[in-house]
């Protein structure tokens, strides 16, 4: 194996980790946010959904970026030193806001019902701006936002904040959010037995789907204008985006095919537009590749010694198969467990 194919792998590895992490969080905030927008609806459970499902799930979402930033630190030590520099002011508000929502979600279990109103706000808000902050990473990548004076890199704030395509990345990552989480809480309602709360985010996903669709669409346009080179190389994988936009189509349609107990199959629906995340997430990736942060650093000059590589994806190996009956488990214990999902309160 060529230090090359070394490198690819690594790099796949710390992809997949990142889509894992950015189906589940983006799922994870867009709960918070609905269960804060529906918290003074009386004649709707939506809230008491929401809580349902992030009650246990937030915990293990934040695995994952603990996970992402462990592997990318070992495997690519060379990209991290960049990353690490020029994120320092973006990375450390995101890890505030991650800190506060966490802290917030601990103390919800144990406050008394004056302050339950208060958390449920501060959860639904950085819910809403933890997904817009954590996306802001990819147009650094592109290029055009790292100065580099006297040898030392630092991130140009008012460029970065005044470019259209940060804007197009954010307007997407939070549409995304509020897309999928309205998906999977309609299916998470379905499952309960909620008919009134199933009902009210089919309809969420019916609004917001379009609006996604239509955020990604303005992205590569601005990824034309400010990142020509990826633009090209995305150009080479319309295939895939075809096939996303298909997917998207599917899981769009799901939701309006009649069954017996209603109207649409939200479980076919969260599966197809996961499945078009997925494929568009591949294009990207695979178009920006070997690019790690342009021009800078590529996979091979950020990548760690062959040696180091192979003890570390051994050692992922075996952590993989030891955590992943421990993940399906939690699935079936809180997400599939009928006693859990029938309950009245959250």
């Amino acid at each position: 194996m060529n230090h090359m194919s070394e490198a690819f792998y690594a790099i796949t590895l710390i992809w997949g980790l990142v889509f894992i992490y950015a189906v589940m969080a983006t799922i994870d905030f867009g709960a918070g946010f609905w269960s804060m927008i529906y918290l003074n609806k009386n004649n709707t459970k939506a809230t008491n959904i929401a809580n349902r499902y992030l009650s246990p799930s937030w915990e293990v979402t934040n695995v994952f970026i603990v996970a992402i930033v462990v592997a990318l630190f070992s495997f690519f030590p060379g990209a991290t030193f960049t990353l690490g520099t020029v994120l320092l002011i973006p990375g450390s508000l995101i890890i505030l806001l991650l800190a506060l929502r966490s802290a917030f979600l601990v103390f919800s279990h144990s406050a008394s019902s004056n302050y339950k109103r208060l958390l449920t706000l501060i959860s639904g808000i950085t819910g809403f701006l933890i997904p817009a902050l954590l996306i802001c990473v990819l147009p650094i990548t592109h290029g055009g936002f790292i100065q580099t004076s006297n040898g030392i890199e630092r991130l140009l704030l008012v460029e970065l904040f005044t470019s259209p395509s940060v804007y197009a990345f954010m307007a997407f990552a939070i549409s995304s959010t509020l897309f999928l989480s309205s998906l999977l809480l309609s299916d998470y309602s379905n499952v309960s037995g909620d008919e009134e709360a199933y009902q009210t985010y089919r309809r969420d996903a019916i609004l917001v789907g379009p609006i996604s669709l239509a955020m990604a669409g303005l992205l590569v346009l601005t990824i034309r204008t400010e990142a020509p080179w990826l633009y090209d190389n995305l150009m080479d994988y319309v295939p895939w985006l075809i096939g996303s936009i298909s997917t998207f189509a599917i899981g769009y349609l799901a939701l309006f095919i009649p069954r017996k107990t209603g109207v649409g199959i939200p479980r076919l629906a969260m599966v197809s537009i996961v499945t078009q995340y997925l494929l568009a997430s591949y294009a990207y990736g695979s178009a920006h590749l070997p690019y790690i942060v342009y021009p800078n650093v590529t996979i091979e000059t950020g990548f760690t010694d062959p040696a180091t590589f192979r003890a570390l994806i051994v050692t992922y190996i075996v952590a993989f198969f030891i955590l992943t009956p421990g993940f399906i488990y939690f699935w079936r214990l809180f997400l599939k467990d009928k006693r859990y999902l029938k309950q009245n309160e959250s």
